[in-house]
């Protein structure tokens, strides 16, 4: 092989090293010490579009974990779109803390299924138009955790993506959704005691009437209207 031709296939080589090292640095700069068996996964990176000094998009540190954004589909309880697509972005400790329990429940053949992450406020409002009532959705004056990027809907299913059985559906309300109930099979109360140990574990707190809904409590932060940008190239 000619000199020129190597020296010039090498300075190829570093440069899409470079270039992946400074994309992987610039996801991770604002989380703190990810855990060890969390695996960033450099080759499916989508564009860095937001403020990763304030926002972590779960995806780019695991892109196993399940997304089902139920607000990006008619598929919720208001039977309407609210997001104009699916993202999932938390607080950066509060997203090192789930991505570090779905590698642990990895290990044990489960995954962490996601149904809401982030909701920006003017997405709150959008809801309470809809249904002005705080028993379902909170007032957006206040705001709610989801608001702030700290709260997560979620379940976990196997391997192959089959939910464990919860007894109903995300967003049911009724008292079959509230932790207290007890009516169910052994197999659907062992399901939600390991989630909700799980997630205490990471220090998410668990609310009375919904088994799918989690908030971080190690850090208190401010409403948020950062709304995502949904251009065809930063989909997920």
């Amino acid at each position: 092989m000619r000199p020129f031709l190597l020296l010039s296939l090498l300075l190829s080589a570093c440069n899409s090293a470079e270039v992946q090292e400074t994309a992987v640095e610039k996801i991770t700069a604002s989380v703190d010490t990810i855990a060890p068996e969390v695996i960033i996964d450099t080759f499916q990176l989508t564009p860095i579009d937001y403020d990763t000094s304030q926002w972590t998009e779960l995806i780019q540190l695991d892109t196993s974990i399940v997304l089902d954004i139920r607000y990006a589909t008619n598929n919720n309880f208001v039977k309407e779109k609210m997001y104009e697509c699916g993202r999932c972005f938390l607080r950066p400790a509060a997203a090192k803390a789930v991505i570090g329990l779905h590698q642990k429940l990895k290990e044990k053949g489960l995954k962490i299924k996601l149904y809401d992450c982030f909701r920006p406020r003017p997405i709150q409002w959008k809801l309470w138009k809809k249904i002005p009532d705080p028993r379902y959705v909170s007032d957006p004056r206040k705001g709610s955790m989801h608001n702030r990027g700290a709260a997560v809907d979620l379940t976990f299913t196997d391997m192959d993506g089959k939910e464990l059985d919860m007894g109903t559906d995300f967003d049911f309300f009724g008292i079959e959704a509230y932790h207290e109930y007890q009516e169910y099979s052994e197999e659907i109360l062992n399901n939600r005691k390991l989630l909700k140990e799980s997630m205490e574990s990471i220090g998410f707190k668990a609310i009375r009437t919904e088994w799918w809904h989690y908030s971080y409590q190690g850090k208190s932060y401010e409403i948020s209207d950062m709304v995502w940008n949904c251009e065809e190239e930063v989909k997920n």
